[in-house]
């Protein structure tokens, strides 16, 4: 395979989540990889950061401040980023909760709170997706990544409505992907082991330090961030063109399927 079909080079990509965690290292790296970026994040502040540390090292970004559960905001941010750049070739559906929920028993669930998480990690997906398509549609094709959960493998406890919205997260790209296929457009999802971004580590304290790497993982470290990056570049470049309806388990070797 050439280095031309693993080339993201000038490809336009929105990354929800884009302001922090995993999600700006995303965004960071794709920009050193020759991609237009756009940073997607309901935090403002976090976008901003994202894209001054891209421009500061010769990349090229913008922000396209987004919650991403509300469609008219999300109609917005595929305005922006059409109006920025004249297309959108990649949208990395990465903004979810996770990090913020409490570990417990699944009896102790809050309603609203099992509510937000289906709202943010699985309604927003589907309110970016709808929001980008026109543009994909018009201009040939296009690539979206789902990111999903390893939880999705196995069945990780104490946070049931994070499992299961990641579950939602394979039902969705597995139908969307039929859906669009006509079009040309890809969508594939990734299932992370347990990454110890920077969100994640500050939320899990020493509980991140001492839970991983897990003995049955095949390559004995923790994973990072940038362990997702190859896996996000490969599905947004030319040489997945013929990759849809998929998940790829990135997380070391732990889980096989």
């Amino acid at each position: 395979m050439s280095q031309y079909l693993l080339s993201i080079e000038g490809r336009v990509v929105i990354v929800t989540g884009g302001g922090k965690g995993i999600g700006r290292v995303y965004c960071r790296e794709l920009a050193k990889a020759g991609a237009k970026v756009v940073a997607a994040d309901i935090d403002h502040d976090a976008n901003e950061d994202t894209v001054a540390e891209i421009r500061e090292a010769g990349g090229e970004a913008i922000t396209a401040t987004t919650d991403v559960a509300d469609e008219r905001q999300t109609a917005e941010m595929a305005r922006t980023v059409a109006e920025a750049f004249g297309r959108i070739d990649g949208l990395v559906n990465n903004a979810s909760l996770m990090s913020v929920l409490e570990r417990r028993d699944w009896k102790l669930i809050p309603g609203d709170e099992w509510d937000r998480v289906m709202e943010v990690n699985l309604r927003g997906i589907f309110m970016c997706c709808k929001a980008v398509f026109p543009y994909m549609k018009e201009q040939g094709g296009g690539k979206i990544i789902n990111i999903s959960s390893g939880r999705f493998w196995n069945g990780a406890p104490n946070r049931l409505h994070y499992s299961t919205s990641k579950a939602g997260v394979i039902g969705l790209t597995r139908s969307l992907a039929r859906e669009v296929g006509p079009e040309n457009i890809c969508v594939n999802a990734i299932t992370p082991g347990f990454t110890l971004s920077d969100t994640q580590v500050a939320s899990s304290g020493e509980y991140a330090q001492t839970n991983a790497p897990p003995e049955d993982r095949c390559i004995q470290r923790h994973q990072y961030p940038e362990d997702l990056v190859g896996a996000v570049m490969f599905l947004l470049s030319p040489g997945s063109d013929f990759v849809s309806g998929q998940t790829l388990n990135v997380d070391g070797g732990q889980q096989m399927h």
